[in-house]
């Protein structure tokens, strides 16, 4: 067989395996839309109804989660470093954010099976599940799993091998989840930390991030160009603090409601009220 036909022969696979991997990956974001509108139907049979708000933030984290791996953003990602940047901004940080304001945890314990439900209520509050939830270690998984993809030849190797490149993103989702739901509790968590903790661990966090987006700045990676890793560091740095910016907003809400409750503040207004009489 000549060079030209095995090169066109390699590349027809590779075409194909692209075409299914992501034939399979939109049928799991459709399972996933499908599975999570039958669950909140029926809860809203049983308990109060689902709001339709956590319905469309569902919809968005799943179709941030599935932009990048699969599609057009997906195919542009290998060969534009901007385009994987905006990938990984959407993958590990609007994805779990939104998919964290739709409330999952809470929709699968209403809905499971008795013996379903009770077996995930014990993964959550077991031991390491305690320990890889802290914000401080989930910090760690998210941001260190960064470190190692950009700072070794991971991100070369990753575009080689289409398990690793899926163990990468499945990485950077779970962690950006993990990470996401140990700072803002829209699911009621298994086990609290104060606010003063994971505000310390939030900050230490965007200083990470902001730091590793400026060591890309100033050192390319290997077969890149620098215009493109500059211009995809500089994404990073403003896009992930515009997403922290929205993460923050929500942080502070709830600590400004755990601190001044609604009662409280009824109870002050009487008393003011009452003081005018």
């Amino acid at each position: 067989m000549s060079r030209e036909m095995l090169l066109m022969s390699n590349e027809h696979l590779a075409h194909g395996s692209y075409v299914n991997s992501n034939f399979i990956l939109i049928l799991l974001g459709l399972s996933a839309l499908i599975f999570y509108l039958y669950a909140a139907k029926k809860s809203s049979r049983t308990f109060r109804k689902w709001p339709v708000a956590r319905v469309i933030y569902w919809f968005l984290g799943i179709f941030c989660a599935v932009l990048p791996i699969a599609g057009p953003l997906a195919h542009l990602a290998y060969m534009n470093f901007t385009a994987h940047m905006l990938g990984h901004l959407l993958l590990g940080m609007m994805a779990p954010l939104f998919i964290a304001l739709a409330a999952p945890v809470t929709l699968g314990l209403r809905t499971l099976p008795l013996q379903s439900s009770r077996r995930l209520a014990r993964i959550l509050r077991s031991l390491p599940f305690r320990i890889v939830s802290d914000p401080f270690a989930a910090s760690a998984l998210n941001i260190g799993g960064l470190y190692i993809l950009y700072t070794t030849d991971l991100f070369s190797s990753m575009h080689h091998s289409s398990v690793l490149f899926l163990f990468v993103h499945l990485h950077i989702f779970s962690a950006g989840y993990l990470f996401t739901t140990s700072i803002i509790y829209i699911d009621k968590p298994s086990h609290r930390t104060s606010f003063v903790y994971r505000s310390i661990a939030f900050v230490s966090s965007m200083a990470a991030h902001g730091m590793l987006s400026k060591y890309l700045y100033a050192n390319s990676l290997d077969g890149i160009s620098a215009v493109q890793v500059e211009i995809g560091a500089k994404l990073m740095y403003y896009g992930g603090d515009a997403i922290d910016m929205v993460i923050l907003v929500i942080f502070f809400s709830q600590w400004l409601k755990a601190v001044h409750p609604r009662h409280a503040v009824i109870t002050i207004q009487r008393e003011l009220i009452n003081s005018k009489k």
